[in-house]
């Protein structure tokens, strides 16, 4: 029987509905998750146990990404990556449409979420796809707090005031690693890029309760242990300059790389010198991806995932175009 070998892999998406969700993806991106009413995030691409997004394409349709890893290992992702996640796949790619706020909250690092039985800490990014007028993004302190002025802020519903904010616009780039309080605001719609982990420690949630009256479960002692309390010297939004048709780094962390390609023709990627996996991840637009001998369709809100034994992809729009280029190095 002959062996089949890797294929640039697309995958099912998994749908979340929300307390704060809202209808952006329908409406926007004309992505059916029915029957929801509304959608809070949408997991693009997830090796989360139990939460697995599968292969939609070819004869690898129906696999989890785990399944992936044990099958090709390195083939997929690289030998050092191999190395370092074993069948793990290292990161968890989402849209989140906030209709409401997201509730004030933090991430461990990696070293906390060991030391208390979770399987990684946190390290995100948002890229904005979607914002409205008011729209508004917090990250870290506007003024040095203890953890005595967080617990009274908490107590006396003011901790909104020592919070930093930017006015959120498409295109705006955000980088929160692990103990960075944050929040996503009402009216903004955008791809997040994170460690494969959901450690989250919820500190406010805006005093509302769901359609039982009950308020969620918060985790102000954790949060307090992990939280960044620093002033914010400087925002969590990043400024980056692109150039159309050309490959423009967004961030390098430890955890991820991310670029940005926006194009109107095509583009051809070499990707010989790499031992890595390559995801192309359309945040608008439409077009197909060329590589190993196969031409694969996508459209805003989908990924293409390269295998790390790929030498070369092309990427062709039929119209302008957003990939977010993501790997991990």
């Amino acid at each position: 029987m002959e062996e089949k070998g890797l294929y640039p892999l697309k995958f099912m998406p998994l749908f979340k509905d929300k307390i704060w969700g809202g209808n952006k993806v329908r409406d926007l991106l004309k992505i059916d998750y029915s029957p929801l009413n509304r959608l809070g995030e949408l997991w693009v691409l997830s090796g989360m146990e139990g939460e697995e997004t599968v292969v939609e394409n070819g004869f690898l349709a129906e696999c989890t990404l785990k399944e992936l890893l044990q099958m090709y290992s390195d083939e997929l992702v690289g030998e050092n990556n191999f190395d370092r996640f074993g069948d793990d796949f290292p990161l968890l790619i989402k849209i989140i449409d906030a209709h409401d706020n997201l509730s004030v909250q933090v991430h461990p690092d990696d070293d906390y979420a060991w030391q208390h039985g979770m399987d990684n800490g946190k390290t995100e990014m948002w890229y904005v796809l979607q914002a409205d007028e008011e729209a508004k993004i917090w990250s870290g302190f506007n003024k040095k707090e203890t953890k005595a002025d967080i617990i009274n802020r908490l107590r006396n519903k003011t901790i909104k005031e020592v919070l930093h904010y930017d006015q959120a616009e498409r295109g705006d780039l955000f980088y929160i690693p692990a103990g960075t309080v944050h929040a996503i605001g009402k009216g903004a719609m955008l791809a997040e890029i994170q460690q494969s982990s959901d450690s989250t420690f919820r500190i406010y949630d805006w005093d509302r309760t769901d359609s039982n009256g009950k308020s969620r479960e918060l985790h102000i002692e954790q949060g307090l242990q992990v939280m960044d309390l620093s002033a914010q010297t400087q925002t969590a939004k990043c400024h980056y300059h692109y150039h159309l048709n050309q490959t423009t780094n967004l961030i390098e962390c430890p955890y991820f790389v991310t670029n940005l390609i926006p194009l109107n023709t095509p583009i051809k990627k070499d990707l010989s010198s790499y031992d890595t996996f390559f995801l192309y991840f359309c945040v608008a637009g439409n077009g197909f991806v060329h590589c190993m001998q196969q031409r694969i369709p996508f459209t805003a809100g989908e990924i293409v995932m390269i295998p790390a034994v790929a030498d070369s992809a092309v990427i062709e729009p039929l119209s302008m175009t957003e990939i977010l280029e993501i790997t991990v190095m």
